[in-house]
């Protein structure tokens, strides 16, 4: 394409505001950028939905809900904390990585991890109170303590350490108003695992604080890198924590919305009458998923074959380093660290390399409008003047909008010195 930058319009301004910021709401935008008159195929990158690419389907055993639905059994309302035995096949999923076991009571079935954020800031919000979160972060974390009056305060995540948490942040931020702290582990949006010594390091820490743990693993298990996925509830003994998930990722069934919200604490900080009580109240006003979905639960978490998980972590590994090897082919795009788990990486950019592009949100925008190519501005998950790849499909589907990001990148690259060019050179 010709580098017509007159007949290009301006970035919107766009309210980047934490509290009003949604995925859903910057994607939209950035699809209304997109040229008509391009006849390339739109590849979008910028929505952690596998389901949108040839190479990701959900397991047979996932028919099941067809046939719940079909039995006409399951057409009335569930109870307000889940159906019996879905609670229970989560409990006893859960507790295959647990150093002791959890109950059905512990389990509360929601519509998707999305709605178990929620229940977890709602029951935990009080006047006064903060909430420690990382830097970077799924911004409905935000969105739902902007709700919830809860002060947000955020711990950085350390790119030079593979994304880390700053733990000696998170004791200067700390106070007695804090209610929790939250890691979301396998990453999103970094791509980052943690390591069992870190966890480790983590539960330590808020023990120390006197807080909670709100775990986020809507990701669990998609590990693909020297690091294995390791359950936050491990360390359930050491300090309290709320474990949200749900079968979205690892099922390869995002649309179904079928979470949970767990309390994996074995010393009963969460097990008192008056907090059950609490969370049973606020799910009556929530409602959950739909009955037929919470009946198929039981034998897609037990009958699940082994092989399926080892090829959605092949393609995800895979796709992951054609993304890797394929950024570090753009002079103005950076990698801390190479992916190892979630569906999603954050990419730095040198906007000292472009010369008429001066933020993310111009880039992405830009980048939409003339390659048809989009990616989230990394303002979107807290990170000014980044991106965030999703790696979550066929190879094909990396390959393609990053070579046009190339191609993107070398129509807007600043004039070059001797000097900078040796020093991208050196990267390349």
């Amino acid at each position: 394409m010709e580098n017509d930058t007159s007949n290009h319009q301006a970035a919107p301004v766009l309210d980047t505001n934490s509290t009003t910021i949604t995925i859903k709401g910057i994607l939209s935008l950035l699809l209304q950028n997109v040229d008509e008159n391009d006849g390339r195929r739109l590849i979008s990158l910028g929505m952690g939905d596998p389901t949108a690419f040839s190479c990701f389907h959900t397991t047979h055993v996932s028919q099941e809900a067809v046939d719940a639905l079909q039995s006409d059994k399951f057409n009335g309302y569930a109870p307000t904390v889940g159906l019996p035995q879905t609670r229970r096949a989560i409990s006893e999923y859960l507790s295959r990585d647990l150093p002791y076991k959890l109950t059905s009571d512990d389990v509360f079935v929601t519509s998707g991890c999305t709605q178990a954020i929620d229940v977890a800031l709602a029951m935990l919000s009080r006047p006064g109170a903060n909430i420690l979160l990382p830097k970077p972060c799924f911004p409905i974390y935000e969105l739902c303590s902007a709700f919830r009056h809860l002060e947000v305060r955020h711990f950085d995540l350390l790119q030079e350490n593979a994304w880390e948490v700053d733990l000696d942040a998170v004791e200067a931020l700390a106070d007695h108003n804090t209610v929790a702290m939250v890691i979301i582990n396998p990453g999103n949006p970094c791509g980052n695992v943690y390591s069992y010594q870190h966890l480790e390091k983590i539960a330590e820490t808020a023990k120390k604080l006197r807080i909670p743990v709100i775990a986020d693993e809507v990701y669990g298990h998609l590990a693909f890198g020297d690091k294995p996925f390791v359950p936050m509830g491990v360390f359930g003994s050491t300090v309290p924590v709320l474990t949200l998930g749900s079968l979205s990722k690892r099922w390869i069934v995002p649309g179904w919305r079928l979470g949970w919200f767990v309390t994996t604490d074995p010393c009963g900080m969460f097990g008192t009458p008056k907090v059950i009580e609490r969370f049973k109240k606020y799910l009556d006003i929530l409602g959950g998923p739909a009955t037929f979905i919470q009946a198929a639960v039981p034998r897609i978490l037990e009958e699940t074959e082994e092989t399926f998980f080892k090829k959605t972590l092949y393609f995800l590994n895979q796709s992951s380093d054609i993304c890797w090897d394929r950024i570090n082919e753009i002079p103005c795009l950076s990698c801390p660290s190479k992916p190892e788990g979630s569906m999603a990486v954050m990419v730095k950019l040198d906007l000292s390399l472009l010369e008429d592009i001066t933020d993310n949100i111009e880039f992405c925008f830009k980048l939409a409008k003339e390659e048809s190519v989009i990616f989230l501005p990394g303002i979107a998950v807290g990170l000014n003047n980044w991106i965030r790849i999703t790696f979550a499909a066929d190879p094909s589907s990396v390959e393609e909008p990053l070579r046009r990001t190339k191609s993107f990148c070398q129509r807007h690259a600043r004039k070059l010195s001797l000097y900078d060019t040796n020093a991208i050179n050196k990267k390349c």
